[in-house]
């Protein structure tokens, strides 16, 4: 699992216990994550968009590529594409993702680091192995959030931010029982590192198993919680829920995780993902890998980068990927 971790959660600040009068946040939808194959052909989860949940706002995408054991020269990425109108955030659990953009950005990620992509106004850039992890093979698991740009943001300058695993808050729940892992936004009086455009939560928690996670939470913010792997529940009510399932909540200003007593993964935790955000409401508009908010600016999209407007692929990094 992630190499950012604590064997004594005691010495971690601990979020706030929430008031007695704070409201459980209800489940509202249970998402099963259908699985398809994305870039060279690498396997992912995906609860939204679907048919299911086709709209997350203000989220607009969550792959989950899950724990894989690549062989030698059988990892595979996602080569050389654009993007445009939103934020991509690659959270790397176990191995190590190497990644260029068309603005000069990028780095090598690994083992609990967050690359935060700005596209704005557009970018290309891709994100590959490592020649060492395509040599040698190895574990690779990991998370990519597409989070979307309000209207008079959608033309920022491109940006890129390389959030070390040295770098989130790292926190415990009130009964020391599980480790939250802070990347972006605010939770219980802590931040984390992560600079959003679009005010959000999103933090990865550890469950000892039996453990309770209830954490106040914004009640502006939508929020919504992801199984990474084990089994547990959700809710006041404790609804059942297990790997590759997102739970959707309704109103309140509560957020409750409960590990099951048996965890069979391999960090013998029950690990999920925090997700929320203020909802934009604002007119989507989307063709692959652009998001505006009308079909003429989508029309524009695919022009600008049809005449290379937003940026060529260096030379030198086609030829460190082969793409």
């Amino acid at each position: 699992m992630p190499a950012v971790t604590v064997e004594d959660l005691l010495v971690l600040p601990r979020l706030p216990r929430p008031a007695a009068t704070a409201t459980d946040r209800p489940v509202r939808h249970l998402v099963t994550a259908p699985q398809q194959r994305e870039g060279a052909g690498f396997v992912v989860r995906r609860p939204f968009p679907s048919a299911v949940l086709p709209d997350a706002d203000p989220f607009l995408l969550l792959d989950h590529v899950g724990e894989t054991v690549y062989q030698p020269y059988e990892a595979k990425g996602a080569p050389w594409h654009p993007h445009r109108g939103f934020e991509t955030v690659t959270y790397v659990i176990d191995g190590t993702v190497v990644h260029h953009d068309s603005n000069g950005g990028g780095g090598v990620i690994s083992d609990g680091d967050t690359q935060w992509m700005t596209a704005g106004s557009g970018i290309l850039h891709d994100e590959v192995p490592s020649e060492e992890v395509l040599a040698k093979g190895g574990l690779s698991h990991g998370i990519q959030l597409w989070v979307n740009l309000p209207r008079t943001r959608k033309w920022a300058q491109p940006r890129y931010q390389d959030v070390r695993a040295d770098r989130l808050r790292l926190l415990a729940s009130d009964d020391g029982g599980a480790l939250v892992r802070l990347i972006a936004g605010g939770l219980g009086g802590y931040q984390g590192p992560g600079l959003t455009y679009t005010p959000i939560v999103y933090a990865h928690a550890s469950l000892l198993p039996r453990a309770r996670l209830r954490t106040g939470w914004d009640p502006q913010f939508s929020a919504m919680v992801y199984v990474l792997q084990g089994v547990g529940s959700v809710g006041a009510d404790r609804r059942p829920v297990r790997e590759g399932q997102l739970t959707v909540f309704g109103a309140g200003d509560v957020v409750t995780v409960q590990a099951g007593a048996h965890q069979r993964g391999r960090t013998g935790r029950f690990e999920v993902l925090l997700l929320g955000g203020v909802p934009l409401r604002e007119p989507i508009a989307r063709y692959g890998p652009f998001v505006m908010n009308t079909e003429a600016e989508i029309r524009q999209a695919v022009e600008d980068y049809q005449r290379g407007r937003m940026g060529h692929s260096p030379a030198a990094h086609l030829e460190g990927t082969g793409g």
